[in-house]
């Protein structure tokens, strides 16, 4: 719902542009200072890789129950509010899952941060689509780049947390509260009123909706329904492959956030602080990628940008799985990270543009489904790596990749 605007945006639009990157910065902070800590959390709970992944997918299975209330809650209270909210509770949840003593208390605390971090999610999006409406131009992708850099830092945080051996209740309290500190900060800034605004001339819903006007021919009535019946199969199918370009996305960074540390500090003995690069590695790519983003979907598009880095993933991460050294690996994650970097904005910006749903529609609908990529890919990776390897589970990763190639021609092509 991009619209053009012909004038530089003003400076209460540019402070609710910071607040928006502050929030998406926490956002990738907080749940990246609880990952590096896993290995050690496994150990203490003395688990083994099926329940380790049954228990970490409660994480995504409380974003999958908690997701459709997004949309309540933003238009009760407005996306602003809810994102802050929902960060200050994902700190909590993510702190009570390090000073779990049970794995079931391990999992109920993931399902809250989960739950808490899928309304967040949302809220924080449909701010910075808000955002981008006024500025007139893309800039969604550098918001998933701020978050990247968050992912960075708080992971960069943890490894430091256990190199100067801190317990995990000192390491995520700090966390918690640093950053709950900065999104509250950051609501004082957001744009203020009602997140719903006007549909602007020329937008695809103003078409849709031209389309629908006024009283016709029996004929071209008939026509008209037949036609409108054909742009709604077409909306849900290319929702459904927004949806698992979104999901690919994702189980590629859950690839990161569950397994990467554990892979390199089990299968192939690294150094826990070197280990926690694995994940480092991936989030950090992927702030680069999302970084030039834009710059690269004005160029060649978005179908051709997410088909290459398709093919990057999947080249990049087989090669890392088919010679296994620790250098190796951590160089395949970074480039699946670099390859997948712009899927889960362009996923959720076309969701946000399909003509025939509601404002925002789209975008919960991708966010929650996408969350499958997360509820899946732990259990069944363990599973996997219970019966084989976890080098054999993260084939996971190529495969998300050849999954992006197939699916990528919905995506919008260079624009001429």
């Amino acid at each position: 719902m991009t619209v053009d605007v012909m004038r530089p945006p003003a400076p209460a639009e540019r402070q609710a542009r910071t607040a928006v990157a502050v929030l998406f910065f926490t956002n990738g902070a907080l749940f990246a200072n609880l990952l590096p800590r896993f290995p050690q959390i496994k150990a203490d709970l003395g688990i083994g890789n099926a329940a380790y992944g049954l228990a970490v997918a409660a994480f995504p299975t409380g974003a999958i129950a908690a997701g459709l209330a997004a949309g309540v809650l933003i238009r009760r209270f407005g996306s602003g509010r809810v994102a802050v909210a929902g960060t200050l509770l994902t700190g909590i949840g993510v702190l009570a899952a390090g000073l779990s003593g049970s794995v079931v208390l391990f999992a109920t605390a993931l399902f809250l941060a989960g739950a808490m971090d899928a309304i967040t999610d949302v809220a924080q999006n449909a701010h910075g689509l808000r955002v981008q409406r006024r500025y007139g131009r893309s800039i969604i992708n550098s918001f998933h780049a701020i978050w990247s850099i968050g992912a960075v830092v708080g992971g960069s945080m943890a490894a430091g947390a256990i190199a100067l051996g801190l317990s995990l209740g000192q390491h995520l309290l700090i966390s918690a509260v640093v950053f709950g500190i900065a999104a509250c900060v950051a609501l004082r800034f957001c744009l203020t009123g009602p997140d719903t605004e006007p549909v602007a001339e020329g937008t695809a819903e103003a078409r849709e909706a031209e389309k629908t006007d006024g009283a016709g021919e029996p004929d071209a009535e008939g026509r008209e329904r037949e036609e409108r019946r054909r742009a709604r199969l077409r909306t849900r199918y290319v929702l459904a492959a927004l949806v698992l370009i979104a999901a690919a996305g994702a189980l590629v960074e859950d690839a990161g956030n569950s397994w990467a540390a554990l892979y390199l500090s089990d299968s192939l003995h690294a150094s826990g602080t070197l280990a926690a690069s694995g994940y480092i590695a991936l989030v950090g790519a992927q702030f680069v990628g999302r970084l030039i983003g834009d710059r690269l979907v004005d160029r060649f598009g978005q179908r051709t940008v997410a088909r290459f880095g398709g093919l990057i993933a999947a080249v990049g991460m087989g090669l890392a799985l088919a010679v296994p050294t620790a250098t190796g690996t951590i160089l395949g994650f970074a480039t699946a990270g670099f390859g997948v970097a712009t899927l889960v904005p362009a996923a959720m910006h076309e969701a946000d543009e399909l003509p025939g749903l509601k404002p925002g529609s789209g975008l919960t609908i991708v966010s929650w489904l996408m969350r499958l990529g997360f509820l899946l890919s732990p259990p069944v990776v363990g599973l996997v790596a219970d019966a084989t390897s976890l080098r054999a589970g993260l084939l996971v990763v190529p495969l998300a990749g050849l999954m992006v190639i197939l699916l990528a021609g919905v995506l919008q092509p260079r624009r001429r």
